[in-house]
């Protein structure tokens, strides 16, 4: 539910893509199925000292390649509304996206391409609190449309897609 602090837009600068290692790549699977696993365990599973672990996992980390972090249940911190919303504008979709990010209870933001041009992740404490939030997403003069995708049931989370 909740992304990494850290936003990364196509038109930053940086560096091409990143090619990684078989060890490195183990590394980052490590890590994903504990993010709090020792460097020592890490390296006993790959092959690596724990000071080389920890020297890989620096740079993978300086490198934006990866973060740690923390991912909390909303519901279980009282936060029972989670809802995707489809918004339809015109003009500067950048614009849009940077007011949208803005919003506090907005936790993901993507242009996208098909019948939407942007969506937006929220997490709310009501109903109440979700027609608020859309309110604000209205209120930006650009915004044409919202559709509302109520979460019912959360089937599958997963943030171990791998480094393939």
């Amino acid at each position: 539910m909740t992304t990494p602090p850290k936003v990364r837009r196509e038109n930053d600068a940086r560096p091409g893509p990143v090619v990684l290692d078989e060890i490195s790549k183990q590394i980052i699977e490590q890590l994903q199925s504990d993010g709090r696993k020792p460097y020592a365990a890490i390296g006993k599973a790959v092959g690596l000292s724990e000071a080389a672990v920890r020297q890989r996992v620096q740079r993978l980390l300086d490198a934006g390649v990866m973060q740690i972090v923390a991912v909390t249940d909303p519901l279980i911190l009282g936060f029972p509304r989670q809802a995707m919303i489809g918004i339809k504008c015109e003009g500067d979709l950048e614009m849009v996206a940077d007011e949208l990010s803005a919003i506090q209870e907005i936790d993901y933001v993507v242009l996208t391409a098909g019948s939407l041009d942007i969506m937006v992740e929220v997490v709310c404490e009501s109903d109440q609190h979700l027609l608020e939030i859309l309110g604000k997403i209205r209120a930006i003069p650009t915004v044409r449309a919202t559709e509302t995708f109520v979460y019912l049931k959360l089937h599958k989370q997963t943030y171990s897609w791998g480094t393939r």
